[in-house]
């Protein structure tokens, strides 16, 4: 690896980008899109250096540090690195850009501004998976709160205003007992040592109290379980998802909802082990809840963004379930999981964008018999349903499995309640399937409707791709995540008297659920 800055390469360019769009003349608005769309190339391209030049061996430790002191008397400074888990997140989000923007050809009002917007939007959510300062991670946090308030309350839908404002003061909220945990840290991170520090692997060293670790713990939680979001936090987003732009809802999707579950595993986990083992099983039980009640409320859906909006709340539950599993199999499945998610539900939310454009109305009773129409997209539809269901050979179902196979360890009844949730979205995707796709076609206006054209095959492509890759071999990304994973275990276990169950034989399998040997 080299010494050269690579993280700050990485996180500035799109910032630069951002200023060169704005400078653009507004007589040559034309140029925004494809000048944009260059721009947010060289993040990929960055991002896929640091995978190539990842160390697997070192996967557990982070690489490609930066560091340099800003302010010293408060201990705040430029303190970045990644490991195995935010590399992948980070490569996500890279792919994901590129392919909003060149899916925003459709917005023509203030299109500068909702590309600087997309541009600073990128810059924050890069900038949260590499931060090891809590502040920095507090600033890039917080920096992606406004362009998505943008994209939401100016390109939304009819009722855009109210969702970016709710979006708004939840997320704030949120924020707010984030900010006051993080500074209750720093200060007794000063007292101890008698000057103050964000740094994360100084304040990994603190040794903390039981009840001290509880309240921070549910300072940061907060903060991350309304960025998730967790059942009872979740009504902001089929709002924000159902009002934003395309672009906007795959980003939401995609990469700005794995802040909290992110947050959840770098923080929360690590900084405080103590209070993790103690809230382990009310996290769990919400995550349960989640993925129940938002797979069964998909199902009733009349609008087909909304119903895949709802299904975020149930496959964000997954996640949250196997991280607070504490084993290495449900923390590997939860993350790799964000992955998945991100690249399958982004995916259905650029569809349905594009049936959309054609007929500007997202009601699933408006279609009908598309399959005869758009044979090609009914097609990809159908295949980002089966990747989103779990379909053995697509990336969904390494990290469900993975996920069910190590929360069962911990909590099998919660596990077997789970996996009620795949059951329930394959009836709310293959119905609603069903509905739009399937029979004769219903409605003269979606008769002439064109299939799938050129710039949107070339979207689309890069997808399927890595779903089916992901499926039929994820060893490369596993083999980067589970080292890190295994740390955080080991510290957890280390930290407390939690100590992770093992498989064993397959006799032994009543013992798990409470039963006696005969």
């Amino acid at each position: 690896m080299t010494d050269f800055p690579v993280i700050a390469l990485l996180v500035l360019l799109p910032t630069v980008g951002a200023v060169i769009v704005a400078l653009l003349p507004k007589s040559r608005s034309e140029l925004v899109m494809p000048i944009t769309a260059a721009i947010s190339m060289l993040p990929l391209a960055v991002s896929l250096y640091m995978l190539w030049e990842f160390s697997v061996e070192g996967a557990a430790s982070f690489q490609f540090a930066e560091s340099a002191s800003w302010y010293e008397p408060w201990g705040i400074g430029w303190n970045v690195g990644i490991d195995g888990i935010s590399l992948l997140l980070i490569v996500l989000t890279t792919i994901l850009f590129p392919i909003s923007i060149l899916a925003s050809a459709s917005v023509t009002k203030d299109i500068k501004m909702y590309m600087v917007s997309m541009l600073l939007l990128e810059t924050g959510l890069i900038g949260v998976f590499v931060s090891l300062d809590l502040l920095l991670f507090f600033v890039f946090f917080e920096m992606t709160l406004v362009p998505m308030y943008l994209l939401i309350g100016i390109w939304g839908s009819e009722n855009r205003v109210y969702a970016a404002v709710k979006f708004f003061l939840y997320t704030a909220f949120g924020s707010a007992l984030l900010l006051t945990s993080i500074i209750a840290l720093a200060v007794i991170y000063g007292n101890s040592n008698d000057t103050l520090s964000f740094a994360f692997q100084d304040l990994l060293g603190l040794e903390l109290s039981s009840n001290t670790q509880l309240w921070l713990f549910l300072g940061f939680g907060a903060a991350f379980a309304i960025k998730v979001p967790l059942f009872p936090f979740h009504t902001w987003l089929p709002d924000a998802h159902t009002e934003a732009p395309t672009a906007g809802s795959v980003i939401l999707a995609g990469v700005l909802l794995k802040l909290g579950t992110y947050g959840f595993v770098r923080f929360n986990l690590t900084l405080f082990p103590d209070a993790t083992v103690r809230l382990a099983p009310w996290l769990a039980v919400l995550a349960v809840i989640g993925i129940i009640y938002g797979a069964a409320v998909a199902i009733v859906q009349p609008d087909v963004k909304r119903l895949v909006a709802y299904s975020s709340v149930s496959h964000l539950g997954f996640i949250v379930l196997g991280t607070f599993a504490l084993t290495s199999q449900g923390l590997q499945g939860g993350v790799i999981q964000m992955v998945n998610h991100g690249l399958t539900t982004g995916a259905l939310f650029l569809l349905i964008g594009m049936v959309y454009e054609r007929r500007h109305t997202r009601q699933i009773s408006e279609y009908g018999g598309l399959a005869s129409v758009m044979p090609l997209f009914a097609g990809v539809f159908l295949f980002m349903a089966f990747a989103s269901i779990g379909l053995p050979g697509l990336n969904g179902f390494i990290g469900e499995f993975k996920i069910l196979l190590g929360s069962y360890l911990a909590f099998p009844v919660l596990a077997i309640l789970a996996a009620s949730g795949v059951v329930l979205a394959a009836i709310y995707l293959l119905w609603a399937y069903e509905r739009m796709f399937t029979g004769p076609v219903t409605n003269s206006a979606n008769k002439g409707l064109p299939d799938l054209n050129a710039r949107e095959i070339t979207i689309l492509v890069p997808l399927v791709v890595l779903i089916v890759f992901l499926g039929i071999y994820p060893k490369p990304a596993l083999d980067r995540i589970e080292p890190a994973v295994d740390s955080i275990i080991e510290r957890i276990e280390d930290q407390t008297d939690h100590n992770t169950p093992e498989f064993g034989m397959v006799a032994d399998l009543p013992s798990a659920v409470g039963e006696e040997h005969p």
